[in-house]
């Protein structure tokens, strides 16, 4: 139930919704098509869509998710697809990718976004994605039966890695593989995100066909044209992506929808196929969307994440009006309050009012005269009083020289213009380089080194970076170092230790990041092909400890080529061998 101080108001928002629901039954068209037709099918497929928000992460780019929602809804509503409400994410990832779930679930990666698409060339990757959903590509895809009940099980039930083709002990306790059906009972079960990074990247980025690729193609462009964007978008996104990225091809969009050289191919051919029709807004059916989505979370009461989810997805789907500022507000509230609950030193003021500007900036965009305006500017004053207040006291506490990491962290976001921010910068350099946190600890000191090269503060900050360089093992903080132009001795040895490093570092997590924050740095593809090292050394550790029963040892590698290294050839190795335990969790 959302809180509101108006009740009468929210009791007209649940008639209205409840009317916009019973009418798209019976109005004609494309338009019409939102409902949720199937509950089950739809929980199962949001439970793995919070599972991705939350193991990818979500960019706080609030343009970059405006403009999917307003190509996917343009889009969506010429497909005449009326069992499930689409909705559309943007996740963390690196890669250039799109994934759809049965339930209406679709996600852009910022890997996607960043290669500069266009909108014709947009449209044509989220048309893709809308296809596998209204085309129900899942009912024929390979291993289906793993899917749904991997899908419906994933809180429930762990996913348990072992040789299922091994059939030396049957019985009802033993994992089922459709493939096999049930086999050695023997094997690892992994959950949490590992879990949910197997279940995307197995079931819903490899497992269509050739003949799904080529569908979804085709009713893509088809859904562009219609939607007034030019299908030939599709071609160029393929031709961009090869000359952007031609020796990381198994790695990216490809790997996971493959058929590229055939595909390239049939889109040529139909060019000329469809009329690209005059562009109409989506309102409507982004209004009923948003209809759909909160009905559902007050009647089914899903869990807290899964409803955190599905009102920011309402939130994406139609962002003005008074349901969208229900939902601001509530967000809003909530991580005001989380933040007042903080001991007073550690308290983010500065992060809070950054928040409450952004949805201002927003709201003033969508309506001028909304009246969410002068209550954003009333809590926004109170927040800013309360940062003042707090500034002699910090100050304070700087200067007795005994206080926490947070308070370091607190203190240079609520107050990045005070005199004593670079010293506080520096001091929370010196303490990720203490913690072993590297990466942080380089960052902070480029920022102090930045902000004024010749005070003592940056002098210090430069001789911390060239103290740390030399036997830095951190690719990401290297690339940093290497990328400044201010010490060319800094640069040198820098650079010298990442073209070493990038070749031999011997940890996942290390080559993730820098893929991560470095897509495309200089040494992407040596930090690939070791990742694949290591991940493979992983794998066989993973053998050895099944052989010899020590499950704990074996879970704990399976987690990190999994969260780590999901495209990796040994996350290939794992997926294949991973079939469904009835085992319950906990």
């Amino acid at each position: 139930m959302f809180d509101h101080p108006q009740g009468t108001a929210m009791t007209y928002r649940r008639i209205l919704a409840s009317a916009l629901i019973l009418s798209l039954l019976a109005a004609p068209g494309p338009a019409a098509a939102q409902a949720i037709a199937n509950q089950d099918l739809f929980a199962k497929s949001l439970k793995v869509a919070v599972e991705a928000a939350h193991q990818y992460g979500t960019p706080d780019d609030p343009e970059k998710l405006a403009r999917v929602n307003r190509l996917g809804y343009e889009l969506a509503q010429e497909s005449e697809f009326g069992k499930f409400p689409f909705t559309f994410g943007v996740v963390e990832m690196p890669v250039p990718n799109a994934f759809a779930l049965p339930g209406g679930q679709i996600f852009i990666t910022t890997g996607m976004l960043d290669l500069g698409l266009d909108d014709d060339m947009l449209a044509c990757v989220i048309g893709h994605e809308i296809a596998h959903v209204t085309l129900e590509h899942y009912l024929r895809m390979q291993r289906k039966a793993t899917l749904m009940s991997v899908i419906g099980n994933l809180l429930l039930a762990g996913v348990m890695i072992g040789e299922a083709n091994n059939s030396n002990r049957r019985g009802t306790e033993a994992p089922y593989d459709p493939r096999y059906g049930r086999g050695d009972s023997g094997g690892d079960m992994i959950q949490g995100a590992a879990a949910a990074s197997l279940i995307i990247s197995e079931l819903l980025l490899r497992s269509y066909s050739r003949e799904h690729e080529d569908e979804a193609d085709k009713e893509g462009q088809r859904l562009a044209a219609s939607a007034g964007y030019d299908p030939e978008g599709a071609q160029r996104v393929w031709q961009l992506m090869n000359a952007r990225m031609p020796q990381l091809k198994e790695y990216g969009y490809w790997r996971t929808h493959p058929f590229a050289d055939e595909r390239v191919r049939s889109a040529e051919a139909r060019k000329g196929t469809w009329k690209v029709m005059a562009r109409k807004p989506a309102d409507d059916y982004r209004l009923r969307t948003q209809a759909v989505l909160t009905t559902y979370v007050e009647r089914q009461k899903p869990s807290p994440e899964e409803a955190e989810f599905l009102k920011a997805m309402s939130l994406a789907a139609w962002p003005q009006g008074k349901t969208a500022e229900s939902l601001r507000l509530e967000e809003l509230h909530k991580r005001r309050d989380e933040e007042l609950a903080k001991p007073l030193l550690s308290r983010d003021y500065g992060a809070v009012l950054k928040m409450y500007k952004q949805e201002m900036d927003e709201v003033r965009q969508l309506d001028a005269k909304s009246d969410l305006l002068p209550t954003l500017e009333a809590e926004m004053g109170d927040l800013e009083a309360k940062r003042k207040e707090l500034y002699p006291k910090a100050v304070e506490v700087l200067g007795g020289g005994v206080y926490e990491t947070s308070f370091l962290v607190a203190f240079l976001s609520n107050f990045p213009e005070a005199g004593q921010a670079p010293e506080v910068g520096l001091a929370l350099g010196d303490a990720y380089s203490r913690l072993g946190n590297a990466t942080e600890a380089v960052s902070r000191y480029m920022k102090a080194w930045e902000a004024d090269p010749a005070s003592p503060e940056g002098k210090r900050a430069q001789a911390g970076l060239k103290n740390l360089a030399p036997n830095l093992k951190e690719l990401a903080a290297l690339q940093e170092m290497a990328a400044q132009d201010r010490d060319p001795e800094l640069k040198k040895i820098a650079a010298d230790r990442l073209a070493t490093m990038a070749k031999t570092y011997d940890d996942v997590v290390n080559g993730a990041e820098y893929l991560r924050l470095y897509p495309e740095g200089t040494h992407v593809v040596p930090v690939m092909e070791r990742l694949n090292v290591l991940a493979e050394n992983l794998y066989g550790e993973v053998v050895l400890y099944q052989s010899v029963g020590d499950p704990v040892k074996a879970v704990e590698r399976i987690n990190k080529i999994l969260t780590h290294a999901p495209l990796s050839p040994a996350a290939e190795k794992l997926r294949d061998r991973a079939v469904l335990t009835a085992a319950k969790a906990g």
